[in-house]
């Protein structure tokens, strides 16, 4: 996939996942939703193949994030294939504590 920018949508070439960029490192991403790489959301999926070792699924309204952290992802519409940066997979990030009100 080539560079990513915020705000911009990709989708999956082999579910029905589409998701929103909310932070992307710079130059080229390779980001891939069960095992083939993510298309632009205007793109035809044309027949990429799904590998069974990333099928955890995406769960609608939730972000995903590598390890590094400089990379994060929303999912818009939810889906069969779990994602992954290269073959690095993506983990659900975590909400932050709210602080108590004593």
């Amino acid at each position: 996939m080539a560079q990513l920018k915020a705000g911009s949508r990709v989708k999956s070439a082999v579910c029905n996942a589409e998701l929103m960029v909310i932070a992307a490192p710079a130059g080229d991403v390779d980001v891939r939703c069960g095992g083939a790489p993510m298309i632009d959301i205007g793109a035809d999926g044309g027949g990429a193949a799904f590998d069974p070792n990333f099928k955890e699924g995406v769960a609608l309204g939730k972000r995903y994030v590598n390890e590094s952290g400089d990379l994060e992802l929303l999912c818009t519409k939810p889906g069969e294939g779990s994602l992954s940066f290269a073959d690095e997979p993506l983990k659900l990030k975590e909400a932050k504590p709210l602080p108590s009100s004593d």
